[in-house]
């Protein structure tokens, strides 16, 4: 297993208990086949620029341990979920 983080960005005007359900959600895939080290809530921000005339988005950074297929099926699931504005997944090299 290799080490990953994701960054994803939720739309601003989710409720709190959607946000929560969303990255439960998340979660629940990672823990299918990985590990979760570090999972932060960072809160609404404003975004660097606009994406579909949004200015804010609630930011959530998470760091996990996991195989090709967790990061494959996380990224699927990540881009068809209506509430997510964007999301990155990165390996970390440390």
């Amino acid at each position: 297993m290799r080490k990953y983080e994701v960054m994803y960005i939720i739309r601003p005007e989710v409720e709190q208990e959607a946000v929560q359900a969303i990255t439960e959600k998340f979660q629940a895939i990672i823990g299918n086949g990985g590990e979760i080290i570090k999972h932060d809530v960072l809160g609404k921000r404003r975004l660097a620029y606009e994406i579909n005339k949004i200015r804010d988005g609630i930011y959530v950074l998470v760091s996990f341990n996991g195989t090709n297929e967790v990061v494959a099926e996380l990224d699927r699931v990540m881009k068809i979920t209506d509430e997510v504005i964007r999301c990155l997944i990165t390996r970390d090299v440390a």
